[in-house]
Formats: structure tokens, sequence, C-alpha cells
């Protein structure tokens, strides 16, 4: 690593860390500005909105609690993650010690507005904990993990021998729920995760979080469009649903950091790679499928469920293609892929609030690739089968 991307990585990490360390100071103030724009209106209508002024004291008291939760993620983060962020930068101890964050002046809206997208992210991030493990996130995983899972097992059924050889990957592992499930089936399974903040929750998540649903958040606490009552905002998860510690002793559950298309450059790694809500997420959609194909071994699957929803689509300075599914289907013949089943319509969502006025609902696809089997390791394992059962060489 250059020393230029090596100071660009730890700013990166270090604006990460200041978004979770600024999360109550910032909410708070929104909650302040709402009030004082309160105290500017006519006293009648002040008077109609007292309830109104009373619930925002509620959502400062759900914020407090959000933000105690944050320091539990990033608590010692860079201790425990020592090994995760490595891979993202280098030297990276005693940051936390070193990097004195000023605080945030409330009355600097250049420091909020500065602040906003990555506190959204922070924000983002609690709902991620709800959907991967909060049992308020049971129906969302049921529709986004569970065809996935159940594809995956159809694939490798048990009754083909033990799945502790049978290596899995799921990139865009998120908060590692999808990855923990299949490695608590007895599948071999690795979640790899780029985004920072999604990294220090999931190692808060698999790695301190112990007993059933001991913590709560507020997920919809910062949203004030589309609530139908007070209580809906107020409305707390608890997680983690399951212990995450739980894991059969013969289970191999590994997270790897790190960019998808520079840290999987083995040809023929894994027997199966499965993805939710993730190859939209590239520039260029073509890479992440060619590496898919390359790390998938001869007669491997690539089990994928999502829609298309291209994250750098309408992002200034970011370049962007997006392709139909019937363009994407194409590439993957094109690389080598054999479409083997294929579903459109399927219902899922993703982080929604499900007592919200408006409801965001994709019609995501789902399907079954399968990588070329390579004819001449087939025909070496006839041979080899057909010598075993003469009893010799011919």
């Amino acid at each position: 690593m250059s020393d230029e991307s090596e100071t660009l990585e730890r700013e990166h990490f270090q604006r990460i860390v200041k978004a979770f360390k600024a999360y109550r100071q910032y909410c708070q103030h929104r909650i302040t500005e709402r009030e004082s724009y309160v105290r500017s209106l006519p006293p009648s209508h002040q008077s109609l909105l007292h309830p109104y002024t009373q619930h925002l004291q509620h959502q400062r008291v759900c914020i407090d609690h959000n933000a105690e939760i944050i320091k539990l993620i990033i608590k010692d983060v860079e201790y425990h993650n020592a090994e995760i962020i490595k891979l993202i930068i280098k030297d990276v101890e005693c940051m936390f010690e070193n990097v004195h964050h000023q605080p945030m002046n409330n009355e600097d809206s250049d420091t909020n507005s500065m602040l906003g997208p990555d506190i959204e992210k922070v924000q983002s991030t609690i709902r991620q904990i709800v959907r991967d493990w909060s049992p308020s996130g049971e129906r969302e995983r049921q529709q986004c993990y569970g065809p996935i899972i159940n594809t995956v097992e159809k694939l490798f059924p048990l009754d083909k021998g033990g799945r502790g050889d049978i290596k899995v990957l799921v990139p865009g592992a998120g908060l590692g729920r999808l990855a923990y499930d299949l490695a608590k089936r007895g599948f071999t399974c690795q979640g790899n995760e780029f985004s920072l903040f999604m990294l220090f929750a999931s190692n808060f998540v698999l790695n301190k979080c112990r007993g059933i649903n001991s913590l709560r958040v507020y997920p919809w606490v910062h949203t004030g469009s589309n609530t139908l009552s007070t209580e809906d905002q107020l409305t707390p998860a608890t997680f983690p649903d399951v212990d995450p510690s739980d894991l059969p002793t013969h289970a191999e559950f590994t997270m790897a950091a790190g960019d998808f298309l520079e840290i999987y450059t083995s040809a023929d790694a894994f027997d199966c790679v499965a993805t939710c809500f993730f190859i939209d997420c590239a520039n260029n959609i073509v890479a992440f499928l060619q590496t898919i194909y390359n790390i998938i071994k001869p007669g491997g699957y690539w089990v994928n469920l999502g829609p298309l929803l291209y994250h750098f689509a309408d992002q200034p300075g970011e370049p962007s293609i997006e392709p139909t599914y019937q363009h994407i289907k194409s590439i993957a013949i094109g690389i080598g892929f054999t479409i083997l089943e294929e579903e459109t319509g399927v219902n899922t969502s993703y982080t929604q609030n499900p007592n919200s006025m408006l409801q965001y609902e994709y019609k995501s696809v789902l399907f079954v690739a399968q990588k070329k089997t390579d004819r001449k390791t087939e025909q070496q394992t006839e041979e080899t089968e057909d010598t075993e059962e003469g009893g010799g060489s011919r």
C-alpha cells in the first residue's frame, strides 16, 4: 500500500469512528432544532403542539439509549478488530488514543451537513442490527435469507455426505447473519464485508453479545415521516434473537474484511457463493460476475437473491453501468454459467419499518447458476473410479 493510499484509508477509518462518536450529539441537535422552531411559532400553535414537544423528549431518551449501544459497538474496536482493520489500513495501534475529535458545535451547520451522510449510515447500521439479529427482523430474514438457505441445503443435501467440506462464501455479508445461519447448518462459511460501519457492528454482535435479547435499540426514532403513531416511532427492538456463540463445535464460520474484488483472486476456492442484495453494489457488475465465476469450483453453484438498485447510479463522480436483469443473464452465460433455476417477483424488503405508512417492497430475482464442469478433471475422476473398480491400472 502506498503512503497516499494508507493516508486515505486512515482518514476513512477516522471518519467512520467520528460518525459513531458524533451520533448522540448530532441527533440531539436535530431535536433541539425542532424545539426551537416550535418556540418560534405563535403561542396558540405552541399550545396545540404540546403533545408533540413531549414526544420530542421521549425521542431524546431513545437516542441516548442508542448512543449507549453505539459506545459498546466502538469500545475497544481497534483492539478486538486488530486483524480485520489491518486488512484495511496498517499500523492502527492506539489509533483511538491518538486521534482527538473536536466536539461538534451545535451552531455549526457546516459541520452538521458534513456529518449528515455518515450519521445516516450509523442510523442505517442500527436498523441493520434489527434486520439481522432481532426478532423484529424475522420476516425480512425469511423473505431474503430463507430462500437462499433452502436452496443451498437442496444443492448439498445431508444424504450426499457431510457439509463441513462444503465451502460457502457470502460476499456483502453485512452483519453476518446469513453466513452465520449457513455455518449453523454445517457448512464451512465465510462472510465478506467492506463497510467499516458493518464490520464494527458485526464484530460487536458476533464476538461481544451474550444472552438472547439482552440488548435493545430504537431503530425508528430518527424517522418522522409516514409515522402513524408516537408508539411506532418509539418501538424498541431487542437483540440478538440467538446467542451468536451458540454454534456447533464443528462449525467453521469466519468474517473477512476488505474489497471483494481484491481479496478473492484464487480460482476454484468455493463450492458455492451466496449473494443477497449484493451484485448491484458494483460500479462494474461484470467484474463481480467474473470474480464469482473464478472463485467457484468447476461444477459449483452461485445462488443469488436481490433487486437491482445500482448503488452508484446517481452518485456524482462515480462511474456506473446499470444492465437490466436480462443483460445480466446474458453476461453470466457468456462468462460460463448455466442458469439452472430462476424465479422473478420475489417479495422482499430491506430494513423496513413494518408500521410505516410507506412500505417499500422489491420484486427480487432468485436464481441458481452453475459453473461449467472442468471436463479434464471429470475425465480424470472417471478414469480413477474405473481403475479402482477394476482393481488395477489399464
